[in-house]
């Protein structure tokens, strides 16, 4: 609506040629979507759809100067109250602020991914969908700008807030609960990438996260009462890059708690947090084998003397085991991670060192770990052996009378598939050929899918 006519039909005329070009005008739907918008706002979802890689070279018709009263100035708080249709959507990139509302159904990538930005910043998921960061994609955002964010806005930080120094996250995250900060992928995004993105990955929380001086950290390993032959040992995070092999893994971690808000749904009656589908998430790691640090220690892997591994955090009095066949097994994988993605652990997940225990749920692989135990007992703290962490039979709907100790507690998790587009209580054309359907499976354990 906001492009001249000439360069419309310019932009159209350039993109009849591209693949993209004749998928979307493939179906009723889209020639109906495209056309009733108007030549104009055709030629503006298909500039945006060609520059945002998928196919051709447009270039979009640019107004020479920016939209009367972009130069006025806008506080924050009022971009966040412009989330909906009603409202309007607004959003902000760097220093501007843009009434995106006319263009929200004509985004090649969807309403619903553009809408995760409502109200907030397009900057942290143009940092991670970077192919928008073209001229044309930017000369089409230009066309909607209404202001700039107003200087005077000041992010003040309470220091006596125990969670003044928890990371930044990303605002597109599902958050549940703030403080601590518990938050979940978004559904629609999680196929986008086998490795999530660190900024996207679900965050899980009890206590703030811990600031740990990397020079100050020390790991120690250390015996529980009625374990012989295992020396205790203290290392440095430069100790145990340099004295172990650095290995590298893909692993899926999920909490236990996933899916939980379907069950609600369903008509169980829960505890907990209301997780939907996201909070699952896959990253490469890298660090050293539990295994190999736990033989430096003495363990005599063919006839153990304990029974359990310990993991114990820096944000106590958090700690989970594993058993020890899991943590000696050759092929259990079982890391003490130093890097996720291929950089730095961020402190969200476990920074400086984490464990990681593919195929067992999340509530065994403790972040910010700094002193590992080898007991012939399983860890005792609440998320071990409470009942929330234990494996019932479905006909178990009460706790009452029930002795947890009685009871395995949890850590491989069973196969589990989600189907993330089409969206829960969506609707399809009927016109359309076909339904795109994209989602994932996962299976603890180690198990493959088939």
């Amino acid at each position: 609506p906001k492009m001249n006519r000439l360069g419309s039909m310019r932009v159209l005329r350039a993109a009849r040629s591209s693949p993209i070009f004749r998928r979307m005008f493939a179906t009723r739907q889209a020639r109906a979507r495209l056309g009733f918008g108007g030549v104009a706002a055709s030629a503006a979802f298909v500039a945006g759809a060609l520059a945002g890689g998928f196919a051709g070279e447009a270039k979009s018709a640019s107004p020479s100067n920016a939209p009367e009263g972009a130069s006025k100035y806008i506080h924050v708080s009022e971009v966040k109250k412009h989330k909906t249709k009603e409202t309007g959507i607004w959003v902000t990139y760097k220093d501007g602020v843009y009434d995106i509302t006319e263009f929200v159904e004509n985004h090649p990538g969807g309403s619903d991914r553009i809408m995760l930005a409502a109200g907030g910043s397009l900057d942290p998921f143009w940092s991670l969908y970077q192919q928008h960061l073209v001229p044309n994609v930017l000369e089409i955002l230009q066309q909607y700008r209404i202001g700039t964010l107003d200087p005077s806005d000041k992010v003040e930080v309470d220091m006596t807030d125990p969670y003044a120094s928890d990371p930044k996250r990303h605002p597109a995250l599902v958050v549940h609960k703030e403080k601590p900060f518990n938050a979940g992928t978004p559904s629609q995004l999680i196929p986008d990438n086998f490795i999530t993105p660190a900024s996207l990955w679900y965050k899980r929380h009890h206590h703030p996260v811990p600031v740990v001086d990397p020079e100050k950290y020390e790991l120690v390993i250390e015996a529980d009462e009625g374990v012989h032959g295992v020396n205790k040992l203290t290392f440095t995070l430069e100790d145990l890059k340099k004295n172990f092999p650095k290995h590298t893994i893909t692993s899926t971690i999920q909490c236990a708690g996933n899916r939980r808000s379907e069950l609600n749904a369903a008509g169980s009656k829960t505890q907990g947090l209301t997780w939907y589908t996201g909070a699952v998430s896959t990253a490469e790691w890298a660090g050293v084998k539990l295994r190999d640090v736990l033989r430096h220690a003495g363990i005599d892997f063919e006839k153990p003397d304990a029974k359990h591994v310990w993991f114990m955090g820096l944000d106590p009095p958090y700690d989970a085991s594993i058993p020890i066949k899991k943590a000696i097994d050759a092929y259990g994988d079982v890391l003490l991670a130093y890097e996720m993605n291929g950089t730095e652990l961020p402190r969200d997940h476990g920074y400086p060192i984490r464990a990681v225990v593919p195929g067992h749920v999340a509530a065994r692989q403790v972040k910010w770990v700094n002193r590992i135990v080898v007991s012939q007992e399983e860890s005792h703290s609440g998320w071990q052996r409470g009942v929330q962490y234990k494996g019932f039979s479905p006909n178990v709907t009460n706790f009452k009378g029930v002795d947890p100790s009685k009871v395995a507690s949890v850590q491989e998790l069973p196969v589990q598939s989600v189907i993330c587009a089409p969206s829960p209580n969506s609707t399809v054309s009927l016109d359309e050929e076909e339904v795109k359907v994209r989602g994932w499976a996962w299976s603890g354990g180690g198990r493959d899918i088939v």
